[in-house]
């Protein structure tokens, strides 16, 4: 078993329960967990926030024989963006086609895939012992967030049972959970800020300059920033069980938030450090790299224009 895997199962010996959270205490217990795996790693907080979508859709959707079926040590992950050209498809009962951006591949044990099915998108638990599939490494060459394992799967003809369609056509993107779920990876980035903070700090203080006015100023903001960031996260966990017309309004400004803090929070560490922190073997080179990978989540624009119409119908306003 690798680090890694061995790692994301002892993370997951550590969540209360695999299912959604019940009130807004085991809520926040849950996103701190994820910052704080974010704050010191965050290719394994990425690895570990799919997990626990993973799990938490097999619990809301799945049966409890799936339930019962995994293994105390099974390590899950959510693999939904389609390969372009050829999607993942069933013929009849075979699995044919892939997905990209597929987190974790090599990793994982089980991965929860979707296809396109009458009444929306099917969703299948795929033991990847038993249905591996072949794994194309030559696709993540990005700068930062590499030891996410993020490739892309194809699979060729995999028999697939019916014991391994969980839930209903159309449950995957079924709301609030589909886009509330973004909450969990805005804390693992929130914690990512956190961990950029951190290292700056420590630089500065082992190299004798965090005395220097310049620099205590940009510690300043870079403390600013990352408060921003856990305090939009925080107040969308407080909003969820409250006013459900402000749920998904309160996740996208978290998500607007934690995108722009983490942005500033990358200059400002750069300005900082300097050319040091370009330095591969630098400790803040990882966490500069991943954490601007790592931000790029799909539809920023689309959040800020939800953020707006909610503040338009005075759904959010603000408050101390």
């Amino acid at each position: 078993m690798s680090d890694m895997r061995q790692r994301l199962v002892s993370l997951g010996r550590q969540l209360d329960a695999p299912a959604d959270p019940c009130d807004a205490v085991a809520m926040l217990r849950l996103l701190r967990t994820l910052y704080a795996v974010g704050r010191d790693d965050l290719p394994l907080g990425r690895l570990f926030e799919g997990h626990v979508d993973a799990m938490q859709i097999v619990s809301r959707y799945g049966s409890a024989q799936q339930e019962a079926a995994l293994p105390e040590n099974a390590v899950l992950g959510v693999w939904n963006a389609d390969l372009p050209g050829d999607p993942l498809r069933l013929d009849g009962d075979r699995l044919i086609g892939g997905k990209s951006f597929a987190s974790g591949a090599g990793i994982l044990s089980h991965a929860l895939v979707s296809v396109d099915a009458d009444g929306g998108r099917q969703l299948l638990l795929l033991d990847l012992t038993h249905t591996p599939p072949a794994i194309d490494r030559s696709f993540w060459r990005v700068v930062g967030m590499q030891r996410s394992e993020t490739h892309q799967v194809r699979w060729a003809g995999a028999a697939i049972g019916a014991d391994e369609r969980v839930g209903q056509p159309g449950d995957y993107v079924r709301e609030p959970w589909f886009s509330g779920g973004a909450l969990r990876f805005a804390a693992v980035q929130a914690g990512g800020i956190a961990g950029l903070v951190d290292a700056t700090r420590d630089h500065l203080v082992a190299t004798g300059r965090a005395d220097d006015p310049h620099q205590a100023g940009r510690l300043a903001r870079l403390h600013a920033l990352g408060m921003t960031a856990a305090d939009a996260v925080r107040r969308a966990a407080e909003g969820w069980f409250g006013d459900q017309a402000a749920r998904l309004p309160l996740v996208s400004a978290a998500r607007v938030a934690v995108y722009a803090a983490g942005g500033e929070a990358v200059l400002v560490a750069q300005e900082a450090v300097g050319v040091s922190a370009l330095f591969v073997d630098h400790p803040l080179a990882a966490k500069l790299t991943d954490l601007s990978v790592y931000l790029r989540q799909p539809g920023p624009d689309a959040q800020r224009m939800r953020v707006g119409a909610a503040v338009a119908a005075g759904v959010l306003d603000v408050r101390l």
